[in-house]
């Protein structure tokens, strides 16, 4: 027997026998869930997607989200990797960290006086499964709702809120779904909007993520409810699709997702378990004459209740980021496990341009 033999015999035993080949594919898992290093596979199907997405006929680039273009600082915790955004813009101030989860994937995106019509759109998304789709969605989103606003008052045509707000939701979903049947996306996101115009203010709720907001009186009023699985109408709807809810650490649609709505999700809505139609809410400015708004993911609520968190930025309104960021440090002080994203809207800041008689 030759040496070449000899050799080509031990590397078709001892190297390329399907023991060993388990055995150096065990090792790469162990690594990569230690190491938080992004699946090989994520990495193909990032590509993949990169190179099919298009949007209305322009590239969209998954890589670059809303969030580039604000403040990132790294290891605020003295955790290699975990990243922080912020933003502090006319009277609004975002803080966000990644928490303890292996990825960001929560997003956020802010438009203040929209061409001068003093309209302001307000909306944070909390992914999961991925950060594709509240990605997709941030960006979609906003861009078809300002579309949508700008047309309304050039034609000089004021539709519903509700209208404008359920009909983009349900739209930037289906194309979400038609994207992920060819990209076999599977990801989803909640999505919480705020629309202030003319002294009204529209919230928009799909999932978990909520809203509350501090009236003239310095009391809680909520902007949105959840969409937790166990509620009797989620329950039904989901039952009366064929589907069921089960508890799994907390309680879930078919076991597997805590939130009853959401955009995205492929398998569950194919099976018309979930839905992404939002319930939206509106709300007389003048009335209320607000101290401020929390928009904020599920990261948060976790930790803190309304009141809690309405009386903890009643103290520190006066912070440069109007207490976001304190709050956001409390809820990971606290034990949150999640990705957390918190927005503070400061209504009792004048604006240089004009002032809202509603704010005080």
């Amino acid at each position: 027997m030759t040496l070449v033999s000899v050799a080509s015999r031990f590397v078709r035993i001892y190297i390329l026998s399907p023991e060993a080949v388990v055995l150096v594919l065990l090792i790469f898992i162990l690594y990569n869930s230690a190491t938080h290093v992004r699946p090989l596979w994520k990495f193909v199907h990032r590509a993949g997607v990169r190179l099919q997405l298009k949007y209305r006929g322009q590239d969209y680039n998954h890589n670059s989200n809303i969030s580039d273009n604000f403040p990132v600082t790294k290891d605020i915790f003295g955790d290699k990797g975990r990243e922080s955004w912020e933003l502090k813009r006319d009277n609004v101030a975002v803080f966000a960290i990644q928490g303890r989860r292996p990825h960001m994937e929560d997003r956020f995106n802010v438009i203040t006086d929209l061409d001068d019509t003093r309209t302001s759109v307000y909306g944070i998304f909390d992914g999961h499964g991925g950060e594709f789709a509240a990605d997709f969605v941030e960006k979609t989103l906003f861009k078809s709702i300002e579309v949508r606003l700008l047309r309304s008052s050039l034609n000089g045509v004021e539709k519903n809120f509700k209208s404008i707000l359920t009909e983009e939701v349900l739209e930037v979903d289906r194309q979400l779904l038609t994207l992920a049947r060819s990209t076999m996306e599977i990801s989803g996101t909640t999505a919480l909007l705020a629309l202030v115009k003319n002294g009204t203010l529209a919230v928009a709720n799909v999932g978990d993520s909520r809203g509350v907001i501090c009236d003239k009186h310095g009391k809680t009023i909520p902007l949105s409810f959840d969409h937790k699985p166990h509620e009797m109408k989620e329950r039904q709807r989901i039952q009366q699709a064929g589907g069921f809810v089960s508890f799994n650490g907390v309680w879930r649609v078919a076991g597997v997702l805590a939130t009853s709505r959401a955009l995205g999700d492929l398998p569950l809505k194919e099976k018309r378990f979930l839905t992404a139609e939002p319930d939206i809410l509106t709300f007389d400015l003048e009335e209320l004459q607000p101290k401020f708004m929390i928009l904020a993911t599920d990261g948060l609520w976790d930790c803190f209740s309304n009141v809690e968190a309405v009386e903890y930025i009643k103290e520190r309104l006066s912070e440069p980021h109007f207490g976001a960021k304190s709050l956001v440090l409390q809820a990971y002080y606290r034990g949150s496990v999640d990705n957390i994203t918190v927005m503070v809207v400061n209504f009792q800041t004048k604006r240089a341009s004009h002032v809202r008689k509603w704010s005080r």
